[in-house]
């Protein structure tokens, strides 16, 4: 992704706030093609094209964003998920209260 951002000469575009700006764009892309289904059968729909096809554009685009603002913050995404889901593992233990939902300001 920063190869292809320095090739283009697009890494003066490329700030936090922008980055972030953009990748929210991204994810309401994504929202709009799910927006007026059925949640019920949302996952079903999105096996077919030309949903499955947009849906994959739209997640490809929200990774890359979300790969370049990582690489522009110094965040190890790997090692930022892996932190995030141990401290998942321990605030929702396996057997906790699945009709709760998470604790609030979490």
């Amino acid at each position: 992704m920063r190869r292809f951002t320095d090739d283009r000469d697009w890494a003066r575009f490329h700030d936090p706030k922008s980055l972030i700006l953009a990748l929210t764009g991204e994810v309401g892309e994504l929202a709009e093609l799910f927006q007026w289904l059925p949640a019920d059968q949302a996952a079903e729909l999105a096996q077919d094209d030309p949903l499955r096809t947009r849906a994959g554009e739209e997640l490809s685009d929200v990774l890359l964003y979300l790969i370049r603002l990582a690489d522009i913050l110094g965040i190890d995404l790997a090692v930022a998920a892996t932190a995030k889901l141990a401290a998942s593992e321990h605030r929702y233990p396996v057997g906790g209260h699945p009709s709760r939902g998470p604790a609030q300001g979490g």
